[in-house]
């Protein structure tokens, strides 16, 4: 590249050439030389955070009188341009850089400050990325508010209607084929029937659990470390900083925001991250689970459970001609996956909070916002294309139920567990059904076996009835 195609920005450490055609300055290509290293940048939803975050520390500043109108518009133009997407390209940081996520921060303060210097006129009102942009700010704050602002957003907006989406077509599924009576399954091996909307209303119970673990973090997520400044005591702020800039990010994205009420353990601490990264966890392991059940039960065609078929979506072999495969439920392990993943780097992160300061800022705010995004994904693509649309093979069902030996565990109380378990070991043997051999080796009746063995019955707990929740 030639040496026109530069140009020399400075900052406290000296000269350094900046591309001619960056929005950045010296301190974002210092980051750039000095973090080649994943070539992952920071996410989208960290920059957008971040893009409010300064808009509303210049509607604050100017509000209490410490930015002039001119500047602090040009600000929060630029601000919102950043928030919105605008200018992605110009924040090239990688997410393995300094831990307090300085150089991002001094990235969007550089950004903001170019672009406002030319919405504001150019050089007779120049704004400076730090005495304007960053006024009333450190990094040390700036960084984590945005970790809590990022991932409360991407929650409201993203996963929590994902996940009701995902409840929602569980519920309707249930409805339509909840009836369906099938063989339950323990270890794997033939248990007592149930029905499928009592399977399936298992899953319904997992998420809405999850849905209520993660609205149970967000009066802690939504409190706000800006206003500590670099330590927690608050210097070079306004009093009134903080609770103005909570205030105006309220009013812009319509979240309950606040200050902290501990700006010196907001920085030192990620608690609230690991908290809600371990419900994201959470969240993982039901969709494993219910992506596994799947899995089963589509199995097949003929050497398989074969008792649902998942949605043909895509060949499912190079050299097998007419398999198919279930891909999603397949997808959303492997997301589950990454999320278990991501919380145990979170939580390492989290314990890096080295006195007045967290140092694995970044990494914590990526994997967060990777895994919200990921499950909210995830969840609406398990809902429209497996769940919405599998087909119940109810005929495969039923011959299996019918075959059962389980089904002589409702004999126990009549005839006893010994002769129970003698009447289940020849049928099996015998691969006939549990009723018929009942029949020869009791003096019960066939109306009297009929009644006992009903799997319908069987599934609202036999005769006396049971505790389980039903369908769903």
């Amino acid at each position: 590249m030639a040496d026109t195609d530069y140009r020399v920005e400075r900052d406290s450490m000296g000269e350094t050439r900046v591309p001619a055609r960056a929005l950045w300055g010296a301190q974002t290509q210092r980051a750039i030389q000095n973090f080649p290293i994943s070539g992952i940048p920071m996410p989208r939803g960290f920059i957008r955070a971040l893009g409010l975050v300064k808009w509303a520390a210049a509607g604050a500043n100017l509000d209490l009188g410490d930015l002039g109108r001119v500047r602090a518009f040009a600000i929060q133009r630029a601000a919102l341009e950043v928030a919105a997407g605008r200018h992605d390209t110009q924040f090239p940081i990688d997410v393995f850089q300094t831990g307090s996520g300085t150089s991002s921060s001094m990235n969007a303060n550089e950004v903001i400050a170019r672009l406002a210097t030319e919405y504001a006129g150019g050089s007779p009102v120049p704004v400076h990325a730090n005495d304007h942009v960053n006024l009333g700010q450190s990094s040390n704050d700036v960084i984590p508010t945005v970790i809590h602002l990022g991932a409360a957003l991407a929650l409201s907006e993203s996963l929590l209607p994902a996940l009701k989406e995902l409840i929602e077509t569980i519920a309707r599924k249930a409805a339509d084929v909840g009836e369906t009576v099938k063989t339950g399954r323990t270890h794997l091996m033939d248990a007592m029937p149930v029905t499928l909307g009592q399977e399936m209303g298992a899953w319904r119970t997992q998420l809405e659990d999850a849905v209520t673990r993660l609205q149970s973090c967000r009066p802690r997520l939504h409190t706000l470390a800006q206003g500590g400044t670099a330590v927690g005591t608050g210097v070079n702020a306004n009093p009134q900083f903080a609770p103005k800039v909570a205030a105006l990010l309220s009013q812009e994205t319509g979240l309950d925001l606040r200050p902290a009420r501990d700006f010196f353990a907001a920085l030192a601490s990620q608690d609230t991250a690991v908290e809600l990264s371990g419900h994201l966890r959470t969240l993982a392991v039901a969709l494993m689970k219910i992506s596994n059940d799947l899995r089963w039960m589509n199995s097949g065609p003929l050497a398989g459970l074969a008792e649902i078929s998942l949605p043909a979506l895509q060949p499912g072999s190079s050299i097998m001609p007419g398999k198919v495969n279930p891909v999603v439920p397949e997808a959303v392990t492997m997301v589950a996956a990454q999320v278990m993943g991501n919380d145990a780097t979170i939580g390492i992160a989290g314990q890096s909070g080295n006195f007045q300061l967290n140092v694995m800022l970044p990494v914590i705010a990526y994997n967060l916002l990777q895994s919200i995004e990921m499950l909210a994904g995830a969840s609406r693509t398990l809902a429209r294309s497996a769940i919405a649309g599998f087909a119940v093979h109810v005929r495969q069902m039923s011959l299996a139920l019918s075959r059962n030996p389980m089904l002589v565990t409702a004999l126990n109380p009549v005839i006893g567990y010994d002769k129970a378990a003698a009447i289940a070991k020849k049928a099996y043997a015998e691969g006939r059904p549990i009723i018929e051999v009942a029949s020869e080796m009791t003096d019960l009746g066939e109306q009297r076996l009929a009644q006992l063995l009903d799997p319908a019955v069987l599934t609202r707990g036999g005769e006396h009835g049971g505790p389980g929740k039903g369908e769903g």
